[in-house]
């Protein structure tokens, strides 16, 4: 009888798991910073686009620290022992970081200078106070193509306000110092998430918690005035929809995920770039027009932002960072 031949067998067919991610958790971190990037250019326009509103500032922040605590409250209430046992140290620097005061400097700065201003300024700078307080911290000083970047952007920030320097504008130079004091406390929020054990849910708790019962202390007081309830329907809508959903929940998410993946200053440095894109939008948006300075300013502080983010390579022979 013929030897009969048998067919080989089939390769065997991988199968990958389910729920696991294609993605590298780089790359996962970079995804959520794109993200977030332009959730915060629609933070830089609306925060412009406040003073032409019929909603005041305090309305803005009900509406920013309130919409995430209803959306959250069940993940919240089951998060309560991990919220409670948080550093007072660590709580600090995140309810005052990004929370009440940010926002309010935020907002006022924008109502004083433009929408170019909010985007270049507010996250331009955080890589400058984001290395500050590294250094305070007892790492060393930044080096090399970090240092020349930290120093573009600070270069970047001056040909932006140098024009309202001579002749003196009080106002908008004001303006431009608020937006400063905001981004530095948004670069102290961002170490602050660096020293919780907290997942990006509870972040968000841990900042609109206290934030929220503030805000609300202060409009039932007569401290802040409120213009809610006289407020046109379509303002409500475009400020719940970008403050609220936008920036306080898929921002405060993706922005404390992308930390966790890429570290506070790469997280800062890449999300630096989002004057560009604020720029951009604030013409067909908000009708502005960029000036000189803002031509200038911004370009300077793009190419800060790639050289503060760029990491030297290992020598050969040593290790590559982990």
């Amino acid at each position: 009888m013929a030897a009969t031949k048998t067919a080989p067998a089939p390769a065997p067919v991988r199968v990958r798991p389910a729920g696991r991610s294609r993605l590298s958790p780089q790359a996962q971190g970079l995804l959520a910073l794109a993200v977030t990037v332009l959730i915060w250019a629609a933070f830089a326009l609306s925060a412009r686009a406040l003073s032409a509103s019929s909603l005041r500032p305090a309305d803005a922040a009900l509406l920013r620290f309130g919409v995430p605590l209803v959306v959250l409250a069940p993940a919240l209430w089951r998060r309560r022992r991990a919220l409670a046992a948080v550093r007072p140290a660590a709580a600090l620097k995140i309810a005052c970081g990004a929370g009440v005061p940010f926002f309010l400097a935020a907002m006022y700065g924008g109502s004083l200078t433009s929408a170019a201003f909010v985007g270049s300024i507010v996250p331009g700078m955080v890589p400058l106070f984001v290395a500050a307080l590294v250094v305070a911290g007892g790492r060393g000083a930044p080096r090399g193509t970090q240092a020349a970047g930290l120093a573009l952007i600070a270069t970047g920030v001056v040909a932006l306000v140098w024009r309202y320097v001579l002749p003196f504008d009080a106002s908008v130079l004001a303006g431009a110092g608020i937006l400063l004091v905001a981004s530095g406390l948004w670069a102290l929020y961002t170490v602050g998430l660096k020293e919780v054990e907290l997942d990006p849910v509870g972040s968000i708790g841990l900042l609109c918690l206290p934030s929220f019962a503030v805000m609300a202390l202060l409009v039932l007081t007569g401290g802040l005035p409120s213009g809610l309830a006289s407020a046109a329907g379509s303002d409500i809508v475009l400020f719940l929809v970008v403050q609220g959903l936008g920036v306080g929940l898929c921002a405060g998410l993706l922005y404390a995920f992308a930390i966790r993946r890429l570290g506070a200053e790469r997280s800062s440095a890449y999300g630096s770039l989002s004057p560009v894109l604020v720029v951009l939008l604030a013409v067909p948006l908000l009708g502005e027009s960029p000036t000189a300075a803002v031509l200038v300013g911004v370009p300077l502080i793009t190419a800060g932002v790639f050289l503060a983010n760029r990491r030297p390579r290992p020598a050969a022979g040593a290790p590559a960072p982990s």
